[in-house]
């Protein structure tokens, strides 16, 4: 099967029913085609972490696996969400201990948390691509970024432009206590904006 290079291009709420769930989308390297895939609040929030370079006080599930893997000599060289049953997507987390390799099945979520700790590639096969890739137009790219919520708005309606830096500081450590991620990378990328 032909593979295809995929990388990350974001992350956010997702419109459906389901709520506490995030859309994932995912996109060819070499083209327009985008792979959206809803996952849970959990693995959206360890994929968001790494991202973000935010270190949780204490290691999450992925971080886990990444130690234990270590632990034992094994490395991750890629992920492939390798197929799409009845809507439903699968994934393979390929491993090596430099002699043998082996694939283990994961949730796409879960296989790409891990993948981006390990920071290895991202693909999927041309015939998933072909079956739930999308295209969107320029209007419905213009429609989705209207519709994201603006990042520098607290839970509690305050903008973050308006604390000053030793309350945002403060805002963080009580974000950061309370394993509130989400919050606590809002709050950082408006400190980061004052640096």
């Amino acid at each position: 099967m032909n593979k295809v290079k995929i990388e990350i291009l974001g992350l956010s709420s997702s419109q459906s029913q389901t709520t506490g769930s995030f859309a994932l989308v995912l996109g060819e390297e070499e083209g327009e085609r985008r792979l959206p895939i809803i996952i849970g609040m959990f693995e959206a929030q360890a994929i968001a972490l790494e991202i973000e370079k935010i270190t949780p006080n204490r290691p999450m599930t992925h971080d886990l696996f990444k130690s234990f893997a270590h632990g034992f000599n094994f490395n991750v060289t890629e992920i492939i969400i390798s197929d799409l049953k009845e809507g439903v997507f699968f994934a393979k987390v390929v491993c090596t201990d430099g002699v043998k390799t082996i694939e283990i099945d994961a949730r796409p979520s879960d296989a790409i948390a891990i993948g981006i700790r390990f920071d290895v590639p991202f693909y999927t096969y041309e015939q998933v691509l072909s079956e739930a890739g999308i295209i969107l137009t320029d209007e419905e790219e213009l429609l989705e970024e209207e519709a994201e919520e603006p990042l520098a708005v607290s839970k509690s309606g305050d903008r973050l432009q308006d604390f000053s830096l030793d309350k945002l500081n403060e805002m963080l450590d009580a974000a950061l206590s309370g394993e509130d991620y989400e919050k606590a990378a809002k709050i950082r990328d408006e400190i980061n904006k004052r640096s």
